[in-house]
């Protein structure tokens, strides 16, 4: 049963920090779309997934610490035999405790402890069995649009068995969030294990985030500048009209409220337009404009030049 800091490759001390890069480090390097000529690759996948999935839950992390759940975070199978007398051991005894299956090899013991038969004779041998283990978790990677990850617009994913679901994405979402789906995962004697999904937010042509906000550089023509007016400015969640203050000058930000991210509180960040003028280059209005005009104030004198 792997260990998973050993999966993951970090000390047992290792910070979130550590314990996130690490796992991102090993899912860029096995990702099966990368290695589709390598199983192996995948399956180590799998179980990077699963290590990085016990280990970035700080109670499942507390557990596994005290040995409370093993690697595959299911409890650890009661080996601890009590026994009286002589004799102990696995071998059943005439008239004594322990199993009924005289000779019983290690098999038969694993099939008593995790198949549900639990045969024992009178009152002897084990007072509980573990339950049986569940299947194995399932990674997937999923690759939403930005303006889908800012509005929370719903995903659809196709599942191993062709199968697909459709998903709410969840509140601050952001590349390397993980949704789980439980029961989507491989089928095994104590139920499903469950889909692990792995969001890749895409980057965008022009939209940058910052947080819970949306960053834009703005071009506008130099008469927009001056004069000032109204402007479309596309958003998250379509384009708007934007007031542009007379006098306008490259590097001015303007803020839309509530054209951002979608924060872990529920309350969406803001779009921060950067005006950036630009002057059509070879223009003879603009030339003669400036051969009659020469601007004195001294701009850079805070550079010190």
């Amino acid at each position: 049963m792997a260990d998973p800091y050993s999966t993951l490759g970090v000390a047992r001390g290792a910070t979130e920090a550590e314990i996130k890069s690490a796992y991102r480090k090993l899912a860029k390097e096995l990702h099966p779309d990368k290695n589709k000529d390598n199983p192996k690759a995948s399956e180590k996948f799998s179980a990077a997934t699963n290590a990085y999935d016990l280990l970035s839950d700080k109670d499942k992390r507390a557990r596994f610490d005290r040995g409370e759940i093993d690697g595959d975070g299911n409890p650890p199978a009661p080996f601890g035999f009590g026994g009286g007398g002589g004799g102990g051991g696995f071998r059943g005894q005439p008239g004594g405790g322990g199993f009924d299956q005289g000779g019983a090899d290690f098999g038969d013991i694993f099939e008593g402890l995790f198949g549900g038969a639990g045969r024992r004779a009178g009152g002897g041998g084990f007072g509980r069995q573990a339950p049986p283990s569940k299947g194995a978790n399932v990674a997937y990677r999923l690759a939403v649009q930005f303006t889908d990850a800012a509005t929370l617009a719903p995903q659809r994913i196709t599942l191993q068995d062709g199968k697909t679901i459709d998903l709410k994405l969840p509140a601050g979402v952001e590349t390397g969030t993980q949704m789980r789906l439980s029961g989507k995962g491989q089928a095994g004697p104590g139920g499903a294990g469950d889909a692990i999904v792995t969001i890749e937010v895409k980057p965008h042509a022009f939209f940058t985030r910052d947080g819970d906000n949306v960053l834009l550089d703005l071009p506008i023509t130099l008469d927009e500048a001056v004069k000032g007016g109204k402007v479309k400015v596309p958003t998250v969640d379509g384009a708007v009209m934007l007031g542009v203050p007379e006098g306008a000058t490259s590097g001015k930000t303007l803020r839309l409220r509530g054209k951002g991210f979608t924060g872990k509180d529920g309350a969406r960040g803001d779009q921060l337009v950067t005006l950036q003028i630009d002057v059509p280059a070879d223009d003879p209005a603009i030339r003669a404009l400036v051969e009659s005009w020469h601007d004195s104030r001294p701009v850079r004198a805070h550079l010190g030049v």
